[in-house]
């Protein structure tokens, strides 16, 4: 990769306004998984590789639901330890938190 392609292949970290607004969703957001799993691990890989926080934010609502009815598939609970990583690292560096603190806004947003 050339350095002159570099911001087409990064994207910058969302503004705080929302990492808020991301979390508001995540708590509200009623969703629920494809039961048929293949579908689902397509539906959730796609949106990880998509870059975009609001639907990786989906994708770990799903799973965390899932996970906390069933027990996960590994392809599942591969998707849901990415997700949960990548909000994890949007969130702290959105909003100037630690990993720590960002993972507890996620699981308040995840429980409420």
């Amino acid at each position: 990769m050339l350095k002159d392609d570099l911001p087409e292949a990064v994207r910058t970290i969302i503004s705080a306004n929302k990492a808020r607004q991301l979390l508001k969703e995540l708590k509200q957001w009623e969703g629920k998984p494809s039961k048929q799993w293949k579908a689902r691990a397509n539906a959730h890989q796609a949106a990880i590789d998509g870059g975009n926080p609001f639907e990786y934010a989906k994708v770990f609502k799903e799973l965390s639901q899932l996970d906390a009815n069933e027990t996960l598939r590994a392809g599942d609970r591969a998707h849901y330890k990415q997700s949960e990583e990548l909000l994890v690292e949007e969130l702290a560096n959105s909003l100037g938190k630690t990993r720590r603190q960002a993972r507890k806004l996620l699981d308040g947003a995840v429980q409420d």
